[in-house]
């Protein structure tokens, strides 16, 4: 005899054998001990939960030539009729290939022919969502009033593409995926059966991957078992699943914590150079974010993972904030990487926007560095209008004495200066006369408000701009000048930006400029070295590159 496939030699044979679906075959066992059969039933959930297995332990359990009021004996001929698919009363329809008006005109007609040998005459209609809307239709008025001798049993996956109208004539029976520990239990059993020796954790492995489906599992099992043979440990097993590797993807996780981008950007590279799924592995990176979010909140009871990387995800777990972890989960969650499978620049910018803004929130600005430095070495306290240096930038007239340098080290105190002078009401009326007349905006301004306003402009750009890499380049840059019509931007780190140097992430850019200033400009990328402190001072408190105006 030709050997089977798993999912059919293990097949359940009666209702009590179908793994997690109690809820439907106990309710279905106490219709058949009270003799309170349906004419029409509805299994749905999602697929290799066990839909056709119990459509077909039914059929035998009402047509049983031994019993016909509880589970099938499987022993009297129409059992084993029906078993070996040989029983011209139970009819199995595939209504994905047989889903036009024709078939089901035809299976109407046959509808009305008493059964062979059976008790009733069963139809069971696997995927009946892929019917068409006439063929449904056509079905309508035998599904309500069938011949007594006729019982209908519809199965698919997507119970929402059905007819109300079909809908409201069956009994309906929703099947749930298989629980771990079910599923477990039922493979276990089977590798005793077969011979097959398998690490528990490598069968954990394999539960999992099948997320809930049976026929998924006893397909990955018995895959292993004809490459492998009945010895499978766990690194076969993740290799056949074409898993990356779980320790790099925890060392990512640390990475992450540690602030680290260059050996984040080295880890992820070396995973693409192994020629690895990247799909894959952000797969993995994303289910241990979740095992770290879980473990911050305490919520360890339904985690499924080894000894060694429960201590060391919980070490991680001690050093960092929960809304970090949350960030993290929410960034690599949502990456899109199935457009390019290999390019590893999705993930470089999702690892660099989950490690940026937090090493920024930590680490002061210039201008808060200098402050401190400044009340030291200033013995009065300053003036309203000398508090806020750059709240005022219009040019002064040319009889005026023109302000101190921004940048100018505050080591003896000043001479005084128009703005320290008490303000009276002449010189008040004076400057707001002034600022009411005042025309455009001049550069200074312009490159004040797109500091100040620099990740809005990014996050609302229009034609959803602010979602693209360029964008999330633009984040980890800051505006130092502008220049006619050209505005620079620094990179603390290189690699930003050569990547943002690509022609389209540069065209995005001018676009997203060019949008806030309403006026066609460009977009030009400097690389600054983070502790350049003095020149960032400087251009925070309104310097300007060599470009001619005020410094």
């Amino acid at each position: 005899m030709a050997s089977q496939v798993f999912y059919r030699k293990w097949r359940p044979q009666l209702l009590a054998e179908v793994v997690g679906q109690k809820h439907v075959t106990q309710t279905l066992l106490n219709a058949l001990s009270s003799e309170k059969i349906s004419h029409a039933y509805l299994f749905c959930g999602p697929r290799g939960t066990g839909k056709t297995s119990t459509a077909r332990g039914l059929a035998k359990a009402v047509n049983c030539l031994g019993n016909g009021k509880g589970e099938p004996c499987n022993e009297c001929t129409m059992c084993r009729a029906i078993t070996e698919g040989r029983a011209m009363d139970v009819i199995e329809v595939d209504a994905a290939s047989n889903r036009g008006i024709d078939e089901i005109r035809d299976l109407r007609e046959k509808v009305n022919y008493a059964p062979n040998e059976a008790r009733y005459k069963v139809y069971i209609i696997d995927e009946v969502h892929m019917l068409t809307k006439e063929a449904s239709n056509a079905l309508l008025k035998t599904l309500e009033e069938p011949p007594p001798h006729v019982i209908f049993i519809l199965a698919t996956t997507e119970a929402h593409k059905l007819l109300p109208t079909i809908l409201s004539r069956c009994q309906r029976f929703d099947f749930r995926r298989i629980p771990l520990a079910d599923m477990l239990a039922l493979l276990t059993h089977i590798c005793k059966s077969e011979g097959i020796t398998i690490e528990p954790e490598a069968l954990k492995l394999i539960g999992r991957a099948a997320t809930g489906s049976m026929r998924d599992a006893l397909n990955l099992l018995q895959q292993a078992n004809n490459y492998y043979g009945n010895d499978i440990s766990l690194p076969q097993t993740q290799t056949l699943l074409g898993m990356s590797g779980d320790r790099r993807a925890i060392e990512l996780i640390k990475h992450i914590v540690n602030d680290d981008i260059s050996a984040g950007i080295a880890t992820i590279n070396n995973v693409n150079s192994d020629g690895l799924d990247l799909r894959q592995f952000n797969r993995e990176l994303v289910e241990y974010l979740r095992i770290l979010l879980l473990l911050k909140t305490g919520s360890t009871e339904s985690l499924e993972i080894t000894a060694e990387d429960r201590q060391e995800l919980s070490e991680l777990a001690k050093k960092v904030s929960l809304g970090r972890v949350l960030k993290a989960v929410k960034i690599f969650g949502q990456l899109d990487i199935s457009l390019d499978n290999y390019s590893t620049l999705p993930l470089e910018l999702a690892l660099v926007d989950c490690t940026l803004a937090e090493t920024e929130e930590k680490e002061p600005t210039p201008r808060e560095q200098l402050e401190p430095m400044a009340k030291k070495t200033t013995p009065k306290a300053a003036s309203p209008a000398s508090e806020q240096p750059t709240a005022r930038r219009e040019k002064t007239k040319p009889n005026e004495p023109e302000p101190p340098a921004a940048n100018a080290a505050p080591v003896e105190e000043p001479p005084a200066k128009i703005e320290d002078r008490p303000a009276s009401k002449d010189n008040t009326a004076k400057e707001t006369k002034e600022k009411e007349s005042a025309g455009p905006l001049a550069a200074g301004s312009e490159i004040e408000q797109l500091r100040l306003n620099w990740n809005r402009i990014i996050n609302e750009a229009p034609d959803g701009m602010g979602k693209t890499p360029a964008a999330a380049l633009l984040r980890s840059a800051k505006p130092l000048s502008l220049q006619n019509n050209t505005i620079i931007v620094s990179f603390r780190y290189a690699y930003h930006k050569e990547k943002m140097d690509s022609p389209e992430n540069q065209k995005t850019a001018d676009k997203i400029v060019s949008g806030f200033l309403g006026r066609t400009c460009q977009v030009r990328c400097v690389y600054e070295h983070e502790n350049n402190h003095l020149v960032k001072a400087a251009l925070e408190m309104g310097a300007q590159h060599d470009n001619g105006e005020e410094t």
